[in-house]
Protein backbone atom coordinates (compact mmCIF):
# COMPACT_ATOMS: atom_id res chain seq x y z
CA UNK A 1 0.00 0.00 0.00
CA UNK A 2 1.39 3.72 -1.26
CA UNK A 3 1.75 6.57 1.17
CA UNK A 4 -1.33 8.14 -0.62
CA UNK A 5 -3.32 5.04 -0.31
CA UNK A 6 -2.79 4.73 3.66
CA UNK A 7 -3.62 8.24 3.71
CA UNK A 8 -6.89 8.11 1.91
CA UNK A 9 -7.81 4.83 3.65
CA UNK A 10 -7.15 6.77 7.28
CA UNK A 11 -8.88 10.08 5.88
CA UNK A 12 -11.77 8.09 5.53
CA UNK A 13 -12.00 5.63 8.59
CA UNK A 14 -11.66 8.91 10.53
CA UNK A 15 -14.66 10.61 8.72
CA UNK A 16 -16.72 7.35 8.97
CA UNK A 17 -16.21 7.12 12.76
CA UNK A 18 -16.61 10.72 13.21
CA UNK A 19 -20.01 10.08 11.25
CA UNK A 20 -20.99 7.21 13.61
CA UNK A 21 -20.35 9.58 16.62
CA UNK A 22 -22.58 12.25 15.69
CA UNK A 23 -25.04 9.95 14.82
CA UNK A 24 -25.06 8.14 17.71
CA UNK A 25 -25.27 11.48 20.01
CA UNK A 26 -27.84 12.78 17.64
CA UNK A 27 -29.93 9.55 18.31
CA UNK A 28 -28.94 10.09 21.96
CA UNK A 29 -30.67 13.32 22.08
CA UNK A 30 -33.95 13.26 20.38
CA UNK A 31 -36.17 13.04 23.57
CA UNK A 32 -34.25 15.78 25.05
CA UNK A 33 -34.48 18.09 21.97
CA UNK A 34 -37.90 20.41 22.53
CA UNK A 35 -38.81 23.02 19.66
CA UNK A 36 -40.28 26.09 19.67
CA UNK A 37 -44.37 26.30 18.65
CA UNK A 38 -46.56 28.94 18.21
CA UNK A 39 -50.63 28.26 18.41
CA UNK A 40 -50.99 28.09 15.13
CA UNK A 41 -47.87 26.20 14.25
CA UNK A 42 -49.43 23.23 16.37
CA UNK A 43 -52.47 23.68 14.06
CA UNK A 44 -50.94 23.57 10.79
CA UNK A 45 -48.23 20.81 11.34
CA UNK A 46 -49.69 18.79 14.38
CA UNK A 47 -48.24 17.74 17.38
CA UNK A 48 -47.62 13.89 18.41
CA UNK A 49 -49.27 12.90 21.63
CA UNK A 50 -46.36 12.89 23.93
CA UNK A 51 -44.37 14.87 22.08
CA UNK A 52 -42.70 17.36 24.15
CA UNK A 53 -42.41 21.15 22.34
CA UNK A 54 -42.54 24.96 24.11
CA UNK A 55 -45.49 26.61 22.96
CA UNK A 56 -45.37 29.92 23.23
CA UNK A 57 -47.62 33.17 22.80
CA UNK A 58 -49.19 35.81 24.87
CA UNK A 59 -51.12 34.76 27.75
CA UNK A 60 -55.37 35.11 26.95
CA UNK A 61 -57.26 37.77 28.33
CA UNK A 62 -59.66 36.34 31.52
CA UNK A 63 -58.50 32.77 30.26
CA UNK A 64 -56.56 32.07 33.63
CA UNK A 65 -58.74 29.99 35.68
CA UNK A 66 -58.21 28.25 38.98
CA UNK A 67 -59.28 24.63 39.16
CA UNK A 68 -57.77 24.07 42.88
CA UNK A 69 -55.36 21.56 44.18
CA UNK A 70 -52.70 24.16 42.82
CA UNK A 71 -53.71 23.21 39.21
CA UNK A 72 -54.29 26.13 36.59
CA UNK A 73 -55.82 26.21 33.37
CA UNK A 74 -55.01 29.25 30.97
CA UNK A 75 -54.99 29.60 27.35
CA UNK A 76 -51.97 30.43 24.69
CA UNK A 77 -52.78 32.70 22.03
CA UNK A 78 -51.39 34.17 18.95
CA UNK A 79 -54.25 35.81 17.82
CA UNK A 80 -54.86 33.26 14.64
CA UNK A 81 -54.88 30.10 17.26
CA UNK A 82 -55.86 29.28 21.12
CA UNK A 83 -54.33 26.59 23.03
CA UNK A 84 -55.69 26.05 26.27
CA UNK A 85 -52.58 24.99 28.99
CA UNK A 86 -53.25 23.11 32.21
CA UNK A 87 -50.24 23.72 34.63
CA UNK A 88 -50.05 22.24 38.24
CA UNK A 89 -47.72 23.80 40.39
CA UNK A 90 -46.28 27.35 41.09
CA UNK A 91 -46.33 29.99 38.59
CA UNK A 92 -43.80 32.53 37.62
CA UNK A 93 -43.94 35.88 39.32
CA UNK A 94 -44.09 37.84 36.05
CA UNK A 95 -46.76 35.58 35.03
CA UNK A 96 -50.24 37.62 33.80
CA UNK A 97 -53.05 37.80 31.53
CA UNK A 98 -51.78 39.54 28.35
CA UNK A 99 -48.11 38.98 28.86
CA UNK A 100 -45.79 36.88 26.34
CA UNK A 101 -44.97 33.12 27.73
CA UNK A 102 -43.26 30.44 26.92
CA UNK A 103 -44.58 26.65 28.06
CA UNK A 104 -43.27 23.56 28.10
CA UNK A 105 -44.56 20.42 27.92
CA UNK A 106 -46.86 17.76 26.11
CA UNK A 107 -50.08 17.04 24.63
CA UNK A 108 -51.94 13.84 26.02
CA UNK A 109 -53.80 11.61 23.86
CA UNK A 110 -57.11 13.75 24.98
CA UNK A 111 -55.36 16.46 23.04
CA UNK A 112 -55.17 18.79 26.09
CA UNK A 113 -51.50 20.72 26.52
CA UNK A 114 -49.82 19.88 29.87
CA UNK A 115 -47.25 22.15 30.77
CA UNK A 116 -44.52 20.76 33.14
CA UNK A 117 -42.72 24.12 33.13
CA UNK A 118 -44.13 27.42 32.39
CA UNK A 119 -41.31 30.44 31.47
CA UNK A 120 -42.22 34.04 32.29
CA UNK A 121 -40.84 37.36 30.61
CA UNK A 122 -38.13 39.00 32.63
CA UNK A 123 -39.19 42.43 32.97
CA UNK A 124 -42.16 44.37 31.56
CA UNK A 125 -41.54 45.24 28.06
CA UNK A 126 -39.87 42.12 27.01
CA UNK A 127 -41.65 39.05 24.56
CA UNK A 128 -39.60 35.85 24.14
CA UNK A 129 -37.62 36.05 20.31
CA UNK A 130 -40.33 33.52 19.03
CA UNK A 131 -43.18 34.45 20.37
CA UNK A 132 -42.61 37.55 18.40
CA UNK A 133 -41.94 36.61 15.16
CA UNK A 134 -45.10 34.23 15.84
CA UNK A 135 -47.10 37.58 16.17
CA UNK A 136 -45.28 39.00 13.34
CA UNK A 137 -46.48 36.06 10.89
CA UNK A 138 -50.07 36.37 11.98
CA UNK A 139 -49.63 40.29 11.45
CA UNK A 140 -50.75 41.11 15.08
CA UNK A 141 -47.20 42.56 15.96
CA UNK A 142 -47.44 45.93 17.34
CA UNK A 143 -43.64 47.11 17.98
CA UNK A 144 -42.59 47.68 14.36
CA UNK A 145 -40.71 51.05 14.74
CA UNK A 146 -42.52 51.62 18.15
CA UNK A 147 -39.44 52.25 20.55
CA UNK A 148 -39.96 50.54 23.76
CA UNK A 149 -39.53 52.95 26.96
CA UNK A 150 -36.55 51.23 28.12
CA UNK A 151 -35.22 50.14 24.34
CA UNK A 152 -31.67 52.14 25.24
CA UNK A 153 -30.87 49.87 29.02
CA UNK A 154 -31.91 46.63 26.98
CA UNK A 155 -30.86 46.80 23.69
CA UNK A 156 -32.82 45.79 20.87
CA UNK A 157 -34.65 43.17 21.67
CA UNK A 158 -38.31 41.90 20.84
CA UNK A 159 -40.57 44.31 22.31
CA UNK A 160 -43.84 44.43 21.61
Amino acid sequence: MTRKQRRATFIAVSLGILGLAVGLMLFAMRDNIVFFYSPSDVVERGVEPGQRIRLGGLVEQGSLEDLGDATLRFNVTDFVETVTVTYRGVLPDLFREGQGVVTEGAFGEDGNFTATNVLAKHDEYYMPPEVADALKRSGQWQGEGAAAPHAETYGQGAYP
